[in-house]
Protein backbone atom coordinates (compact mmCIF):
# COMPACT_ATOMS: atom_id res chain seq x y z
CA UNK A 1 0.00 0.00 0.00
CA UNK A 2 1.41 3.39 -1.09
CA UNK A 3 1.57 6.05 1.67
CA UNK A 4 -1.23 8.41 0.33
CA UNK A 5 -3.37 5.08 0.58
CA UNK A 6 -1.98 4.42 3.70
CA UNK A 7 -2.56 8.01 5.41
CA UNK A 8 -5.51 8.86 3.07
CA UNK A 9 -8.15 6.12 2.65
CA UNK A 10 -10.91 8.91 2.16
CA UNK A 11 -9.47 10.15 -0.34
CA UNK A 12 -9.41 8.38 -4.35
CA UNK A 13 -6.23 8.96 -5.81
CA UNK A 14 -7.71 9.21 -9.12
CA UNK A 15 -6.27 6.53 -11.93
CA UNK A 16 -3.91 7.62 -15.43
CA UNK A 17 -6.83 9.42 -17.44
CA UNK A 18 -9.04 12.05 -17.51
CA UNK A 19 -8.73 15.28 -15.34
CA UNK A 20 -5.38 13.58 -13.93
CA UNK A 21 -4.20 13.44 -17.42
CA UNK A 22 -3.79 17.50 -18.00
CA UNK A 23 -0.56 18.50 -17.50
CA UNK A 24 1.39 21.51 -16.01
CA UNK A 25 4.74 22.95 -14.47
CA UNK A 26 4.92 23.36 -11.03
CA UNK A 27 7.91 24.46 -9.14
CA UNK A 28 7.25 24.06 -5.70
CA UNK A 29 4.75 21.41 -3.38
CA UNK A 30 4.76 23.33 0.31
CA UNK A 31 3.49 21.31 2.73
CA UNK A 32 2.09 22.03 5.98
CA UNK A 33 1.68 25.63 4.94
CA UNK A 34 -0.04 28.30 7.09
CA UNK A 35 -0.08 31.56 5.41
CA UNK A 36 -1.90 30.62 2.60
CA UNK A 37 -5.39 30.00 3.83
CA UNK A 38 -7.31 29.18 6.54
CA UNK A 39 -5.84 25.91 8.45
CA UNK A 40 -2.90 23.61 7.64
CA UNK A 41 -2.92 23.19 3.75
CA UNK A 42 -0.67 22.08 1.11
CA UNK A 43 0.03 25.19 -1.42
CA UNK A 44 0.75 24.26 -4.95
CA UNK A 45 3.01 26.41 -6.97
CA UNK A 46 2.51 26.78 -10.19
CA UNK A 47 5.24 28.31 -12.91
CA UNK A 48 3.96 31.22 -15.31
CA UNK A 49 2.60 34.53 -14.32
CA UNK A 50 1.34 37.74 -16.78
CA UNK A 51 3.18 40.22 -14.72
CA UNK A 52 6.43 40.84 -14.32
CA UNK A 53 6.31 42.75 -11.00
CA UNK A 54 9.86 44.78 -10.18
CA UNK A 55 9.33 43.19 -6.75
CA UNK A 56 8.68 39.63 -7.62
CA UNK A 57 10.40 37.35 -4.79
CA UNK A 58 9.85 34.19 -6.92
CA UNK A 59 11.40 35.23 -10.02
CA UNK A 60 11.67 31.27 -10.96
CA UNK A 61 7.95 31.25 -11.02
CA UNK A 62 7.92 33.77 -13.81
CA UNK A 63 8.36 31.64 -17.10
CA UNK A 64 6.33 28.12 -17.37
CA UNK A 65 9.31 26.14 -18.57
CA UNK A 66 12.20 24.55 -15.96
CA UNK A 67 14.63 26.69 -15.21
CA UNK A 68 18.46 26.14 -14.18
CA UNK A 69 19.46 27.35 -10.69
CA UNK A 70 23.54 27.76 -10.12
CA UNK A 71 24.83 28.28 -6.62
CA UNK A 72 28.46 29.46 -7.72
CA UNK A 73 29.74 29.09 -4.79
CA UNK A 74 29.03 25.15 -4.17
CA UNK A 75 30.84 24.81 -7.98
CA UNK A 76 33.85 22.52 -7.83
CA UNK A 77 34.48 22.73 -11.03
CA UNK A 78 34.54 19.37 -12.30
CA UNK A 79 32.83 19.72 -15.05
CA UNK A 80 30.58 16.72 -15.30
CA UNK A 81 28.25 19.59 -15.78
CA UNK A 82 29.56 20.63 -19.29
CA UNK A 83 29.64 16.67 -20.44
CA UNK A 84 26.40 15.76 -20.34
CA UNK A 85 24.53 19.44 -21.41
CA UNK A 86 22.77 18.29 -24.87
CA UNK A 87 23.06 21.69 -25.96
CA UNK A 88 26.82 22.44 -25.67
CA UNK A 89 26.01 25.60 -22.85
CA UNK A 90 28.04 24.91 -20.68
CA UNK A 91 31.58 25.98 -20.68
CA UNK A 92 34.63 26.50 -17.79
CA UNK A 93 35.44 29.60 -16.63
CA UNK A 94 38.00 30.28 -14.08
CA UNK A 95 37.82 26.93 -12.66
CA UNK A 96 34.27 27.23 -12.13
CA UNK A 97 31.13 26.29 -14.91
CA UNK A 98 29.20 28.94 -17.30
CA UNK A 99 26.06 28.62 -18.76
CA UNK A 100 24.62 30.79 -21.56
CA UNK A 101 21.43 31.27 -20.98
CA UNK A 102 20.28 31.43 -24.55
CA UNK A 103 21.54 28.05 -24.89
CA UNK A 104 19.83 26.11 -22.21
CA UNK A 105 16.36 24.44 -22.62
CA UNK A 106 15.91 23.32 -18.70
CA UNK A 107 16.89 19.96 -19.78
CA UNK A 108 18.33 18.89 -16.48
CA UNK A 109 20.94 16.61 -17.06
CA UNK A 110 23.78 19.07 -15.58
CA UNK A 111 21.87 18.99 -12.31
CA UNK A 112 21.47 15.62 -11.98
CA UNK A 113 25.17 14.71 -12.42
CA UNK A 114 26.53 17.88 -10.03
CA UNK A 115 28.19 16.03 -7.54
CA UNK A 116 27.78 19.21 -5.12
CA UNK A 117 24.27 20.16 -5.87
CA UNK A 118 25.63 23.67 -7.33
CA UNK A 119 22.89 23.21 -10.21
CA UNK A 120 19.13 22.37 -9.49
CA UNK A 121 16.16 22.75 -12.18
CA UNK A 122 13.57 24.88 -10.90
CA UNK A 123 9.84 23.65 -12.04
CA UNK A 124 8.98 19.95 -13.34
CA UNK A 125 6.21 18.96 -15.66
CA UNK A 126 3.23 17.00 -13.96
CA UNK A 127 0.01 15.37 -14.62
CA UNK A 128 -2.97 16.69 -12.32
CA UNK A 129 -2.98 12.94 -10.88
CA UNK A 130 1.07 13.29 -10.07
CA UNK A 131 0.41 16.46 -8.01
CA UNK A 132 -2.83 15.15 -6.41
CA UNK A 133 -1.57 12.19 -4.73
CA UNK A 134 1.14 14.61 -2.90
CA UNK A 135 -1.43 16.51 -1.61
CA UNK A 136 -3.44 13.30 -0.44
CA UNK A 137 -0.82 12.47 1.47
CA UNK A 138 -1.17 15.01 4.32
CA UNK A 139 -5.59 14.85 3.67
CA UNK A 140 -5.52 13.99 7.69
CA UNK A 141 -3.94 17.53 8.57
CA UNK A 142 -6.93 19.05 6.19
CA UNK A 143 -9.66 17.54 8.32
CA UNK A 144 -7.76 18.22 11.93
CA UNK A 145 -7.06 21.96 11.11
CA UNK A 146 -9.99 23.24 8.59
CA UNK A 147 -7.35 23.78 6.40
CA UNK A 148 -6.97 22.54 2.16
CA UNK A 149 -5.40 23.12 -0.74
CA UNK A 150 -3.92 26.82 -1.84
CA UNK A 151 -2.98 27.03 -6.01
CA UNK A 152 -0.50 29.90 -6.26
CA UNK A 153 2.20 30.92 -8.63
CA UNK A 154 3.63 32.51 -10.31
CA UNK A 155 -0.15 32.76 -11.31
CA UNK A 156 -2.47 29.75 -11.60
CA UNK A 157 -4.62 31.62 -14.32
CA UNK A 158 -1.81 31.82 -16.08
CA UNK A 159 -2.20 27.84 -16.76
CA UNK A 160 -5.97 27.63 -16.37
CA UNK A 161 -6.54 24.34 -17.86
CA UNK A 162 -3.67 22.87 -15.18
CA UNK A 163 -5.09 24.89 -12.59
CA UNK A 164 -8.89 23.73 -13.20
CA UNK A 165 -7.96 20.32 -13.61
CA UNK A 166 -6.32 20.37 -10.40
CA UNK A 167 -9.00 22.02 -8.33
CA UNK A 168 -11.97 19.66 -9.75
CA UNK A 169 -9.85 16.55 -8.44
CA UNK A 170 -9.74 18.40 -5.18
CA UNK A 171 -13.35 19.52 -4.64
CA UNK A 172 -14.39 15.55 -5.79
CA UNK A 173 -12.01 14.67 -2.63
CA UNK A 174 -14.22 17.21 -0.55
CA UNK A 175 -11.05 19.46 0.22
CA UNK A 176 -10.87 23.01 1.13
CA UNK A 177 -9.54 25.33 -2.24
CA UNK A 178 -8.03 28.28 -2.04
CA UNK A 179 -6.55 30.51 -5.39
CA UNK A 180 -4.13 32.90 -4.65
CA UNK A 181 -3.94 35.43 -7.99
CA UNK A 182 -3.17 38.27 -9.39
CA UNK A 183 -6.62 38.49 -11.33
CA UNK A 184 -4.95 39.18 -14.59
CA UNK A 185 -6.52 36.83 -17.63
CA UNK A 186 -10.30 36.94 -19.22
CA UNK A 187 -13.30 36.92 -17.17
CA UNK A 188 -14.51 33.39 -18.45
CA UNK A 189 -11.48 31.98 -17.54
CA UNK A 190 -11.69 33.39 -14.47
CA UNK A 191 -15.37 32.49 -13.54
CA UNK A 192 -14.89 28.85 -14.79
CA UNK A 193 -11.87 28.31 -12.32
CA UNK A 194 -13.47 30.02 -9.28
CA UNK A 195 -16.58 27.82 -9.49
CA UNK A 196 -14.27 25.02 -7.93
CA UNK A 197 -12.49 27.75 -5.71
CA UNK A 198 -13.64 28.32 -1.71
CA UNK A 199 -11.72 31.51 -1.00
CA UNK A 200 -9.63 33.85 -3.24
CA UNK A 201 -6.41 35.73 -2.11
CA UNK A 202 -6.49 38.55 -4.49
CA UNK A 203 -3.13 41.10 -4.99
CA UNK A 204 -3.84 44.66 -6.01
CA UNK A 205 -0.22 46.59 -6.83
CA UNK A 206 -1.76 49.61 -7.67
CA UNK A 207 -4.51 51.84 -8.48
CA UNK A 208 -3.55 54.06 -10.94
CA UNK A 209 -3.19 52.01 -14.72
CA UNK A 210 -0.04 53.47 -16.01
CA UNK A 211 2.03 53.47 -12.61
CA UNK A 212 0.43 49.82 -12.65
CA UNK A 213 2.14 49.06 -16.49
CA UNK A 214 5.53 50.63 -15.39
CA UNK A 215 5.86 48.74 -12.03
CA UNK A 216 4.32 44.94 -13.49
CA UNK A 217 4.22 45.08 -17.18
CA UNK A 218 0.06 45.36 -17.32
CA UNK A 219 -2.73 47.48 -17.18
CA UNK A 220 -4.56 47.17 -14.33
CA UNK A 221 -7.97 47.65 -15.66
CA UNK A 222 -8.84 43.49 -15.94
CA UNK A 223 -8.00 43.18 -12.52
CA UNK A 224 -10.04 45.55 -11.18
CA UNK A 225 -12.94 44.43 -13.22
CA UNK A 226 -12.41 41.32 -12.40
CA UNK A 227 -12.28 41.45 -8.35
CA UNK A 228 -15.61 43.35 -8.48
CA UNK A 229 -17.31 40.51 -10.67
CA UNK A 230 -15.74 38.08 -7.74
CA UNK A 231 -17.56 39.57 -4.73
CA UNK A 232 -20.51 41.08 -7.12
CA UNK A 233 -21.38 38.43 -9.28
CA UNK A 234 -19.54 34.63 -8.20
CA UNK A 235 -19.80 36.11 -4.15
CA UNK A 236 -16.77 34.30 -3.58
CA UNK A 237 -15.06 34.82 -0.09
CA UNK A 238 -12.01 37.36 -0.62
CA UNK A 239 -8.93 38.55 1.09
CA UNK A 240 -6.75 41.18 -0.40
CA UNK A 241 -3.42 41.02 -0.33
CA UNK A 242 -1.34 44.49 -0.72
CA UNK A 243 2.47 44.11 -1.04
CA UNK A 244 4.55 47.38 -0.02
CA UNK A 245 6.85 48.19 -1.75
CA UNK A 246 8.25 51.71 -0.59
CA UNK A 247 8.88 54.01 -2.68
CA UNK A 248 7.02 52.54 -5.98
CA UNK A 249 3.37 51.92 -4.17
CA UNK A 250 3.25 53.06 -0.58
CA UNK A 251 2.81 56.85 -1.63
CA UNK A 252 -0.47 57.91 0.75
CA UNK A 253 -2.47 58.83 -3.11
CA UNK A 254 -1.91 54.82 -3.34
CA UNK A 255 -2.43 54.02 -0.23
CA UNK A 256 -6.01 56.23 0.28
CA UNK A 257 -7.14 54.71 -3.33
CA UNK A 258 -6.63 51.21 -2.69
CA UNK A 259 -8.31 51.45 0.89
CA UNK A 260 -11.52 53.58 -0.62
CA UNK A 261 -11.60 50.76 -3.65
CA UNK A 262 -11.89 47.85 -1.43
CA UNK A 263 -14.22 50.04 0.97
CA UNK A 264 -16.26 51.65 -1.86
CA UNK A 265 -16.14 48.37 -4.14
CA UNK A 266 -15.98 45.18 -2.78
CA UNK A 267 -16.70 46.05 1.00
CA UNK A 268 -15.86 46.63 4.74
CA UNK A 269 -16.27 43.00 5.09
CA UNK A 270 -13.27 42.01 2.79
CA UNK A 271 -10.63 41.68 5.48
CA UNK A 272 -6.75 42.86 3.96
CA UNK A 273 -3.53 41.29 4.13
CA UNK A 274 -0.34 44.27 4.34
CA UNK A 275 3.04 41.96 2.88
CA UNK A 276 5.91 44.13 3.30
CA UNK A 277 8.61 43.47 0.93
CA UNK A 278 11.59 41.22 1.69
CA UNK A 279 14.93 40.77 0.34
CA UNK A 280 14.64 37.04 0.19
CA UNK A 281 14.20 36.88 -3.51
CA UNK A 282 18.12 38.48 -3.85
CA UNK A 283 19.76 35.10 -3.91
CA UNK A 284 17.07 33.80 -6.45
CA UNK A 285 17.88 36.45 -8.86
CA UNK A 286 21.85 35.47 -8.10
CA UNK A 287 21.25 31.65 -9.19
CA UNK A 288 18.80 32.60 -12.12
CA UNK A 289 21.87 34.67 -13.29
CA UNK A 290 19.11 37.50 -13.84
CA UNK A 291 19.64 41.05 -12.60
CA UNK A 292 17.79 41.77 -9.29
CA UNK A 293 15.74 44.76 -10.23
CA UNK A 294 15.54 45.44 -6.21
CA UNK A 295 18.36 44.95 -5.54
CA UNK A 296 19.90 46.19 -1.69
CA UNK A 297 16.54 47.38 -1.71
CA UNK A 298 15.05 48.40 2.27
CA UNK A 299 12.17 47.26 3.59
CA UNK A 300 9.55 48.76 5.11
CA UNK A 301 9.81 50.13 8.71
CA UNK A 302 7.50 49.12 11.18
CA UNK A 303 6.09 52.45 12.09
CA UNK A 304 5.54 52.88 8.12
CA UNK A 305 3.32 49.84 8.06
CA UNK A 306 1.76 51.17 11.18
CA UNK A 307 0.58 53.99 9.20
CA UNK A 308 -0.49 52.63 6.34
CA UNK A 309 -2.53 50.06 8.79
CA UNK A 310 -3.92 52.90 10.25
CA UNK A 311 -5.34 54.45 6.49
CA UNK A 312 -7.34 50.79 5.88
CA UNK A 313 -8.86 50.74 8.68
CA UNK A 314 -9.37 54.30 8.93
CA UNK A 315 -12.01 53.08 6.06
CA UNK A 316 -13.45 50.53 8.29
CA UNK A 317 -11.42 47.43 7.11
CA UNK A 318 -9.98 44.89 8.88
CA UNK A 319 -6.15 45.03 7.98
CA UNK A 320 -3.34 42.76 9.12
CA UNK A 321 0.33 42.99 8.93
CA UNK A 322 1.56 39.84 7.00
CA UNK A 323 -0.93 36.81 5.75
Amino acid sequence: MDRAAAIAPSLTVPGPGGLAATRGSVFNVQRYSIHDGPGIRTTVFLKKCSLTCLWCQNPESQQEAPELFFDADKCAGCGRCQSVCPEGAITMRDGRSWTDRSRCTGAGHCAEVCPQGARSLMGRYLSAGEVFREIAEDSIFYEQSGGGVTLSGGDPLAQPEFALALLRLCKQAGLHTTLDTCGYAAWPTVRQLLEHVDLVLFDLKHMDSNRHRQLTGVGNEPILRNVRKIHRELRRPLRIRFAVIPGHNDEIANVEATADFVAGELGRSVPVDLLPFHRFGEAKYQRLQRPDPLAGFVPPDPAQLAGIQAVFQSRGLSAHLGG
